[in-house]
């Protein structure tokens, strides 16, 4: 596989992947060749006119620099001086650091993109005198909730992915609104029309929410009859 510079995120990136592909440990790298086979890969990029970033070509010379003491004969007041090799190898350590948390960083992002939760509300804001269901419990609608994720067998783990895309109960409330006009009552069941787990949630919240503000009604005539929802 041939890499270019944009395969990697800055001039240590580079040097850790040499390392890596040269199987060395970071603490005890023999540097020289490290040194070379960075510049072997500066050069190959600028022979196939390359755009190259100039914190690589600043690095090429920090490399160089230090190449150069490294083959001249130290005196003791030198060898009291901070070590380059030593300096170098303490930000390869400090970045690779930080790039491993970036990557446990990503993994709980993704991960807590699996949960969903809702802003508390204040119990002031119920209008608790008023019923939100017609002829039915919050216990029959859990329930209707409950075959409905089996029904389209939500209950299995899920396949999950980091987007950008944002559901709000706001927008599919407009949703609903949109359907109840064309169709005055439909079956519950037949407002979640995507079978997903986010839509899902967002699509149940919304109806209540609706509900709640005597936007809807949610019925259902005899026991075993499908639930409906109406439009007020």
């Amino acid at each position: 596989m041939e890499f270019t510079i944009n395969d990697f995120s800055g001039p240590l990136d580079l040097l850790l992947h040499l390392i890596k592909e040269a199987k060395m440990d970071i603490f005890s790298i023999k540097l020289e060749i490290i040194i070379d086979e960075y510049l072997d890969f500066i050069n190959k990029m600028k022979n196939k006119n390359l755009d190259i970033a100039s914190s690589y070509l600043v690095m090429s010379c920090e490399l160089l620099e230090i190449k150069s003491k490294m083959l001249l004969p130290k005196d003791e007041e030198e060898e009291e001086e901070d070590d380059p090799k030593e300096r170098l190898i303490n930000r390869l350590i400090i970045y690779e650091q930080y790039k491993n948390a970036i990557d446990d960083f990503k993994k709980l992002e993704s991960e807590r993109n699996t949960y969903y939760t809702k802003i508390p509300t204040s119990i002031k804001e119920l209008d608790v005198e008023k019923p939100i269901l017609d002829n039915l419990t919050i216990d029959d609608l859990t329930e209707a909730f409950k075959k409905l994720l089996e029904r389209i067998e939500m209950e299995k783990p899920v396949n999950t992915r980091v987007t950008k895309k944002e559901l709000s109960v706001e927008d599919e409330m407009k949703s609903i609104k949109s359907k109840l006009k064309i169709n005055k009552k439909m079956s519950f069941f037949d407002l979640f029309e995507i079978k997903t787990k986010e839509y899902i949630v967002v699509t149940f919240l919304a109806i209540l929410e609706m509900a709640k503000k005597n936007e809807l009604k949610i019925i259902q005539e005899n026991i075993n009859d499908d639930i409906k929802v109406e439009a007020i």
